[in-house]
């Protein structure tokens, strides 16, 4: 197979999703039929990357895309973990080979999969949506849906808990203010501030405060700083969705392979939702705090939000009907709306090359 066909399936790729938009990969092409993915974590840097599992589910999401992207040019895709290399900057090794495969359904959506984080509709999910969602994950996993209004107050409420520990962690401060590309509505290497959820104003005023961990901390402590974005992009989006969905590993998760597969499942699940016309917002962050609980970990320098992140896993246990043990692998909300205006774009596949 030429050179080429292989740079067209890496940059259909490319437009897996990650955290924040790290990108956390590099392509190189070996042969005719080998390409190594040469996978990196923000563990050192960023406090949701528990581990650098944030960052090999992304991992998982590339290579499940990269396998549907083969499938368009009629070829199958494996891969297996290179042996001897560090957790933090893991390799994959992926053999393609023309197998006449048809092109599967999904792989038209790669490119418009995205993030919706404005308020969509309460229209119910389907029982074929539901069906179709359950199918994607497969059988290494199962969902679990928060549906009801009831079910989705206790998100909202939760959410509200997560939001105030996120907004008032400084650790957490260090990953915000980079994130957001300020003025643009497309960005290619983090989240342009049109697509964060937030009014006009509220987001002049994130933009100036967020310039300083010393003025966040004043407009925090008094100014109810964290209201305004807390009723905005987690309060006001929860109760505004069908679901809320979580994706339930039904054995434990104890190892990079283990985290890469659940990442494969995730990005199964975001493009059969664009395929069924649905829009899907990441709910991370209460999943993340509660690795940190299960691996007895500290957050934050400040021992008042470590102890309101036991709390939180607590009360997210108790919302899914789950013990201390249970792994959580993903978790979102989903529905219908219009579609974004603003989004995360990718970088071009020339910079994600090995050099």
């Amino acid at each position: 197979m030429s050179r080429d066909v292989l740079l067209k399936i890496l940059d259909l790729a490319r437009w897996a999703p990650s955290g924040d938009n790290t990108q956390p990969w590099r392509f190189e092409i070996v042969s005719d039929n080998h390409i190594a993915v040469h996978g990196h974590d923000t563990r050192d840097d960023v406090i949701y990357d528990f581990d650098g599992h944030a960052s090999q589910m992304a991992h998982g999401a590339l290579l499940e895309t990269l396998r549907l992207a083969a499938s368009r040019f009629g070829m199958s895709a494996e891969w297996v973990i290179r042996a001897g290399q560090p957790d933090n900057a893991p390799v994959y090794d992926i053999s393609l080979r023309s197998s006449g495969i048809s092109e599967d359904v999904l792989v038209q959506f790669i490119e418009s999969r995205c993030v919706q984080r404005r308020p969509m509709r309460t229209t119910p999910l389907g029982f074929e949506q539901r069906a179709a969602l359950c199918e994607a994950v497969g059988d290494a996993y199962y969902l679990v849906f928060f549906e009801s209004f009831k079910d989705r107050l206790g998100v909202a409420k939760l959410l509200w808990r997560n939001a105030y520990l996120r907004l008032t962690c400084p650790e957490a401060y260090k990953v915000h203010r980079h994130i957001i590309e300020w003025g643009v509505r497309f960005s290619a290497d983090r989240i342009p501030d049109q697509a964060v959820g937030v009014d006009p104003l509220t987001a002049k005023l994130m933009r100036w405060v967020m310039q300083s961990w010393g003025r966040v901390n004043f407009f925090n402590r008094f100014l109810f700083g964290t209201i305004a974005p807390r009723i905005q992009l987690d309060f006001v989006p929860a109760l505004a969705c069908a679901a809320h969905v979580l994706i339930k590993p039904k054995r434990a998760q104890t190892s990079l392979e283990d985290h890469v597969l659940a990442g494969m499942a995730m990005q199964r699940l975001w493009l059969t939702a664009s395929r069924l016309g649905l829009y899907l917002q990441p709910e991370m962050t209460p999943v993340i705090f509660r690795w940190y609980v299960q691996g007895k970990r500290k957050i934050s320098q400040k021992a008042s939000i470590d102890k309101g992140v036991n709390l939180l896993a607590k009360r997210f246990e108790h919302l899914a009907s789950a013990n201390s043990q249970d792994g959580f692998a993903f978790f979102c909300r989903i529905g219908t709306s219009g579609k974004p205006n603003s989004r995360s774009v990718r970088k071009e596949l020339s910079s994600l090359m090995v050099r």
